[in-house]
């Protein structure tokens, strides 16, 4: 039995099929955009379709950008030499936000899952290994997530860049920053003695 009109149901429907939005957050976003003028609900609407129009991936490193190169790829001030490879392009976001890092990156979009079947084939490795085998490339930071998939990722990426010379890292892990020893997992310590460093 519907308890909305249809074109309410199809909207709390399509709000539902987002990731991390629940039943009932579907109903609250359903109602939001219902209460709002018909002005701003038509500036929603025109804000996805003109990011779903325009919106595409850097023809370098795979990052979405609004067409062309993205912002980092064409900025003169990046290190060329590095490239940082991140499954997604939140991660991008993310290693921008610690402004530490001056290379560039390479976005994967996903990461290997047989599982989910997902393959090397699925994901944006060819134009990777491209970039490398052009030359100028130093190092490739390998930085996707410390779990089965992004390890597997990683490993694999590894092995295929090892023709080409290049030195090939993995960020390190540990102990996180205001983090307690007596609450880490036995392979988390593990890594951080591995990955100690001299102070």
């Amino acid at each position: 039995m519907e308890y909305f009109p249809a074109p309410l149901e199809k909207l709390v429907e399509q709000f539902a099929r987002l990731p991390g939005i629940g039943g009932k957050s579907a109903q609250r976003l359903a109602f939001h955009v219902l209460s709002l003028p018909m002005e701003e609900a038509q500036t929603f609407a025109d804000a996805i379709l003109e990011a779903k129009r325009t919106v595409t991936c850097c023809p370098v490193c795979q990052n979405l950008t609004a067409g062309g190169l993205c912002p980092i790829c064409s900025s003169p001030r990046r290190d060329q030499s590095t490239i940082c490879v991140v499954a997604d392009p939140r991660d991008v976001v993310a290693m921008e936000r610690s402004r530490e890092y001056q290379g560039t990156y390479h976005v994967l979009h996903g990461v290997i899952s047989p599982m989910n079947h997902v393959g090397p084939d699925d994901l944006k490795i060819k134009s990777l290994v491209d970039r490398v085998a052009k030359g100028g490339v130093a190092e490739v930071i390998m930085a996707t997530n410390p779990d089965t998939e992004g390890e597997a990722t990683a490993m694999y990426l590894a092995r295929l860049l090892k023709p080409f010379e290049v030195k090939v890292t993995r960020l390190a892990y540990g102990i996180p920053v205001g983090g307690h020893l007596e609450f880490a997992d036995d392979a988390t310590l593990m890594r951080a003695l591995e990955g100690r460093r001299e102070i």
